[in-house]
Formats: structure tokens, sequence, C-alpha cells
């Protein structure tokens, strides 16, 4: 009776302890589980997928300075090519205008106001002319804040006869502003420019 008792006691041992280390490996494989999870989802979170053409194509977060001189690169070129571009069309003129000076401060709204009191935007209009712009390089300066910046680009100005070549060397700043739908990079330019516009060449339309 004794013997039975203690092979019982002894199996009693056994399971307990089967059971112990069954329970350690389940919280051991739990714990690692949820750890390997957060890092996953930490890594997803680093990873924006844009759907292009019917491709899904990864792109890759990163910090705001480290990509600084390239929105502010973008941000310009967008600004010039909404203000400068022009067709013999109020409508479009207008909300090239609109969505350019959302980028800009009021130095921007200062030359828009001189430009349409002395009637240019009524002339481009009146005179079927179109002007477009090609923009040949920005630079930025981001040692200091905020940021100085020179752009250098061309101008076609196409009347119904003739296409006058301009050049255009523009200057500003930029500050941080919010992100938002009308201001995607979040820059806004301020102390706007013009340093230089002349003409380079004419020719004669066919």
């Amino acid at each position: 009776m004794f013997t039975k008792m203690k092979n019982i006691d002894t199996a009693f041992r056994y399971v307990r302890g089967f059971t112990m280390l069954v329970i350690i490996g389940c919280v051991i494989i739990c714990c690692y589980t949820l750890y390997r999870s957060f890092g996953s989802v930490a890594q997803m979170q680093d990873r924006v997928y844009i759907l292009a053409n019917g491709k899904a194509l990864e792109a890759y977060a990163s910090e705001r300075k480290d990509n600084v001189p390239v929105e502010a690169r973008d941000h310009v070129k967008t600004f010039h090519k909404l203000f400068f571009t022009l067709d013999p069309d109020d409508k479009v003129i207008k909300t090239n205008i609109t969505k350019a000076l959302y980028l800009a401060d009021d130095s921007a709204k200062r030359i828009y106001d001189d430009l349409k009191e002395n009637n240019f935007y009524s002339g481009i209009i009146s005179g079927n002319i179109s002007q477009t712009i090609q923009i040949d390089s920005v630079s930025i300066d981001v040692t200091e804040y905020p940021y100085r910046f020179k752009c250098y680009a061309r101008q076609n100005i196409i009347r119904t006869t003739s296409i006058l070549k301009r050049s255009l060397l523009t200057e500003g700043a930029l500050r941080n502003v919010s992100r938002s739908d009308n201001n995607p990079h979040g820059f806004l330019i301020e102390r706007f420019n013009t340093v230089e516009n002349k003409d380079l060449s004419a020719e004669a339309r066919k």
C-alpha cells in the first residue's frame, strides 16, 4: 500500500513537472510570437504601397529632414509651373494662379495684383497668347532656415505670329507650414522676387 502511494506521488510529480514545462513553453512561444508580430507591424508602418496602372509599388517612409532638398525643389517647380503657365482662358488663369498662391505668401500675391492691375492677363486673353515655362534647375540652401532658393528657367511666349523666348531667374525663401491638399509639401514661399527676365530670341511662326 505504501509502495503504491509512493508510485502515485511520483507519477503526480512527473505529471505536474511535465505540465509546468508545457505551460512555460507555451508562454515562451506566445511572448516570441508577440515580439515578432510587433516587429512586423513596426516594419510595415515604414512602407507605403501605391497603386499605379494596376501595379502595387512599394514606397518607404523616411524622416522629413532626409527629403527637404527634394521636396523643396519640387515645391518651387510646382509653384513656377502654375504661376507662369498661362493660356488665353480666364478660367484657366484663375485656376492656376489660385493653386500657385496656396504655395506662396503675399509677396507672390502682390506680383499677381500688379500684373492684373496693368492688364497683363487681359492682354494674354485678348491677344490669344500662351506662355509656357521650362525649369532648368532649382538650387536650395538648406544650411540655414528659412531655406533660400534660386530658380533658373526659360519662358516661351507664343503669339499668333511669333514665339518669344525669355530667360527667368527668381529667388525667395521657404519656411515650413502644415501639409494639406492644397500644399502637399508643407512649404511656403516667402520674399518671392524676379531677379531677371530678359529676351533671348524671337522667331516667326510658320
